[in-house]
């Protein structure tokens, strides 16, 4: 079994970690710039940092906090929120990010995806999709989950990829902060229309839910979570010890 990686994610806005249910109620948690040390420090495989108002405020994203964060981190640092052209790629990864995460900006230029990987290479584009169910389809919503498009996700998907994404976030807004485990159904459609690498977002409430996503979903790559983390739930490395424990390949 490939190597499966944690990712904490942290959701950032007006400079302080956040933590909602269903993309709302968002509560504060931390320091961003302490929590990504935390994280680097604890055996995280990579980081995400979310400027979770930049695209609803129409505004460019944090700069000075992911400098700050970045020269803390030393893993894989993704950061998304408010890109919307090639200039804000150029400037988050000034910053020292090494890869860019769009969602809002891609849906309303798609050329954006094919325009990144052009000039920064595949492996730099991620295609951040925030997915709710209506009406039994899987729609695509933007803005921190305020605005329903009406596309398919899964043909948003199919595009991104031909486009040049070179891996998917898959938010679940329907299981987001719920704990109620990862969003199967959704995450199993999605590996059915694609060959990209896969992050599974939104529902993890015990090491018990990723045990169930890797093993139901074995094309699943990564796992990632926020609440069981920045509450203490569980560290990372408790939760790669599990993961060993039920043969799970994790790097300890």
């Amino acid at each position: 079994m490939i190597t499966k990686r944690i990712i904490p994610c942290l959701d950032v806005r007006a400079g302080r970690v956040v933590k909602g249910v269903n993309f709302k109620a968002l509560g504060d948690v931390a320091s961003p710039v302490e929590l990504a040390r935390e994280y680097s420090d604890g055996g995280a495989d990579e980081l995400v940092f979310y400027d979770i108002t930049a695209s609803h405020e129409d505004r460019g994203i944090f700069t000075d906090i992911l400098t700050e964060a970045a020269k803390n981190v030393f893993i894989p640092l993704t950061v998304g929120g408010g890109i919307s052209s090639l200039d804000d790629f150029d400037r988050v990864l000034k910053c020292g990010a090494d890869k860019v995460s769009v969602n809002s900006g891609a849906v309303k230029n798609p050329e954006l995806i094919r325009d990144a990987a052009r000039v920064y290479g595949n492996q730099c584009v991620v295609l951040s999709v925030d997915v709710k169910r209506v009406g039994g389809a899987f729609h695509v919503f933007l803005n921190g989950g305020r605005i329903d498009t009406g596309l398919d996700a899964l043909e948003w998907i199919r595009c991104g990829e031909d486009g040049g994404a070179g891996e998917l976030v898959i938010n679940s807004m329907d299981t987001d902060g719920v704990k109620g485990g990862f969003d199967l159904e959704l995450l199993a459609a999605v590996c059915e229309v694609t060959g990209l690498p896969v992050i599974a977002s939104g529902g993890a409430g015990s090491a018990k839910d990723f045990v169930t996503l890797f093993r139901s979903l074995p094309r699943v790559d990564a796992g990632l979570a926020a609440s069981i983390f920045h509450f203490g739930e569980i560290s990372v490395r408790e939760l790669k010890s599990v993961l060993a424990e039920n043969d799970i390949t994790v790097r300890l």
